[in-house]
């Protein structure tokens, strides 16, 4: 096939995607709300469990998505260097993000800032937002698609901490954001925590963290362990599902970090509802696709 027909596909593909991903949760997301389910003894997180999952029975027999709050779309793309459509790849996944919007359908969410008008197609001045990262020599895409929602990203925050904070600043922060806005993002919760240098760098990986799967951990031992203490202690809170009471508090707490100045200690926390949208999937240069994040699927 010529190049716009290559384009097509990929948009179609992408917008298929993309709608099957509003209505049905990643297998690791799934697969751990029915674990937490099974862990918590109280009847009212009992019967929220069991509300969450006929709410995702209903989402999928029904077709339509799972939250009423369809989020803003985001993208985190991987691209090679060689990907054919490198070029193409910013203004198809914008149309992707229209079809998808038109077909799923998606709730109209990305409000033009200062002049407060909803285009009515999720498209906007920079969204849907994408964040690019090229790899030399690779002829593949890596496509991470995510649904930031209004609750799950209202407890988002980003900070640079004195370095005599040490990462007992890091955990405190963490713990400051959880008491005061993770009732609001919809408990259980999956956790991004970013450190690095900036605001901007700490933010990123805090975003980044929450594309991986839940269960994973940081390569790094001090970091893994920094995971699971945060997780323990978040837990402690109290939220529980929905936010009203018990034993789990979060699916996971993942930890994405880079080298920082010696002077400073750049901390942020991206947060991740229970109803987690993320999509992976990855396209060869002939646009052949597996999907890792959802089995069974067909575009």
């Amino acid at each position: 096939m010529d190049k716009q027909e290559q384009v097509e596909q990929l948009t179609n593909y992408v917008a298929h995607f993309i709608a099957h991903t509003a209505k049905v949760l990643p297998d690791d997301v799934i697969a751990k709300l029915d674990e937490l389910a099974e862990k918590e003894d109280s009847p009212l997180s009992k019967t929220i469990y069991q509300t969450m999952k006929l709410n995702q029975k209903l989402a999928k027999d029904l077709n339509r998505p799972s939250c009423q709050d369809t989020g803003v779309m985001q993208f985190v793309v991987r691209c090679g260097t060689n990907f054919p459509l490198l070029n193409e790849l910013e203004v198809l996944l914008k149309e992707a993000v229209i079809r998808a919007t038109q077909q799923a359908p998606l709730r109209h969410n990305s409000v033009e800032t200062f002049d407060e008008y909803n285009t009515g197609r999720n498209d906007g001045t920079g969204t849907p937002t994408i964040f690019w990262e090229i790899v030399p020599n690779s002829d593949e895409i890596d496509l991470y698609t995510y649904r930031a929602g209004g609750g799950c990203s209202l407890p988002g925050k980003a900070m640079v901490l004195m370095p005599g904070a040490g990462y007992e600043g890091v955990t405190r922060f963490v713990l400051d954001v959880m008491t005061s806005y993770g009732l609001n993002a919809c408990p259980p919760l999956l956790v991004g925590v970013g450190v690095g240098t900036s605001v901007e760098v700490a933010a990123l990986h805090a975003k980044k963290a929450l594309m991986r799967p839940i269960g994973s951990h940081n390569p790094n031992k001090n970091a893994a362990l920094l995971e699971q203490l945060l997780e323990d202690g978040i837990n402690k809170i109290g939220l529980g599902p929905q936010g009203l009471g018990g034993k789990y508090s979060v699916m996971g707490v993942n930890v994405e970090n880079s080298a920082r100045h010696p002077s400073v200690i750049g901390v942020a926390v991206n947060v991740g509802c229970w109803s987690h949208r993320r999509g992976h999937i990855v396209f060869d240069k002939n646009l052949n696709y597996k999907i890792l994040s959802h089995s069974g699927v067909t575009l």
